[in-house]
């Protein structure tokens, strides 16, 4: 690898370090403003995208255990986050839902957040754009990854 090349991947690296301590302290700030946890607004964000989720996938998601999941999904029900309502195809699990008037409320934490995003997407091409994009997606793959050899999931 030739030094240039070896400077940019660095580059990427303490970007990437930065960009994730930035959103882990923003995602604090939000949880907080809500009255969650950190955990419990990121799981709240996984059925806030990908709809409603068994605890069981639930915890293969967020790599938690499924006693802490359980114990997670208890503590947003009491809070009136998230409801538990029967599966239509399996009488014997749950679908765990987010309540659509808790994502409302929490909208507008995000207005400049994403604003500012959209704004930054206006300086670059749109092949630059899908560059960034295919990045993104590579590296929230190795970090789900890395997350999965961490915890044996």
């Amino acid at each position: 690898m030739s030094s240039e090349r070896a400077e940019l991947v660095g580059r990427v690296l303490s970007g990437s370090r930065a960009l994730s301590t930035e959103t882990v302290m923003f995602h604090t700030a939000i949880a907080e403003q809500r009255g969650l946890s950190a955990v419990e607004s990121k799981v709240t964000d996984y059925l806030a995208r990908l709809g409603p989720q068994t605890p069981k996938d639930l915890s293969r998601l967020s790599g938690l255990a499924p006693a802490s999941i359980t114990a997670l999904i208890d503590r947003l029900v009491g809070k009136g986050v998230v409801v538990r309502k029967p599966h239509p195809e399996d009488r014997r699990k749950v679908l765990i839902e987010i309540d659509g008037a808790m994502t409302a409320g929490a909208a507008p934490l995000w207005d400049h957040l994403v604003k500012s995003v959209r704004e930054a997407c206006e300086k670059y091409t749109d092949s630059e754009l899908g560059t960034v994009i295919r990045f993104l997606e590579d590296a929230a793959a190795i970090t789900h990854d890395s997350t999965g050899r961490i915890t044996d999931r």
